[in-house]
């Protein structure tokens, strides 16, 4: 793995943990990280693996919601720990407005940890609940096999695509119902 120095150094100088975000082709992970002398700490971590499992997230995990509903958990997870204030780190990784890292971070603003970002970075509303595979879904149910094709893991989780947008807003609201208060924390 490739690291570019100059910037990690900037970033390791500033004394603020570190909000690293990675997306995978099916994931996101992410976590708050501070820089120590002996090596990295973690502070808090979240996978998109964990919202089928912990708040029951039926749709895919390596989405636009699921990227911002990983950075919520988060988000609150450092803010539990005693962490209030990061700086985004991307790593290495092509950052493309409205995508998926922008999910994740505004998920994290969203939990009010605070980290600058710059621009029209994050995606719009619409696209963080999913209506964009929604809309995209009705269009092609009209083809029952290329339906079923393409959204197999989706029924195959006994969710209808169309569904999306409502079933983002139950997972969005028990993520602070379990993690705003206070209450489970990693």
């Amino acid at each position: 793995m490739k690291t570019d120095y100059k910037l990690r150094k900037a970033l390791i100088a500033s004394r603020i943990p570190r909000l690293v975000v990675r997306c995978t082709n099916s994931h996101t992970v992410v976590q708050v990280v501070e820089a120590k002398l002996a090596g990295d700490i973690t502070l808090s971590s979240a996978s998109s693996k964990e919202l089928q499992a912990d708040f029951g997230w039926r749709g895919d995990c390596g989405n636009l919601p699921a990227a911002y509903l990983t950075g919520l958990v988060a988000g609150f997870r450092a803010l539990s720990r005693g962490v209030k204030k990061a700086v985004l780190d991307i790593g290495l990784q092509r950052s493309t407005g409205g995508g998926r890292i922008f999910a994740a971070l505004k998920g994290v603003i969203d939990s009010k940890l605070g980290v600058p970002y710059g621009g029209k970075v994050l995606p719009a509303e619409p696209r963080l609940r999913g209506e964009h595979i929604a809309s995209y879904a009705k269009k092609l149910s009209s083809d029952a096999e290329l339906y079923k094709r393409c959204f197999s893991q989706y029924l195959h989780r006994k969710l209808k695509p169309e569904d999306l947008p409502s079933h983002f807003d139950e997972v969005k609201s028990r993520v602070h119902q379990k993690l705003s208060g206070g209450g489970k924390a990693e």
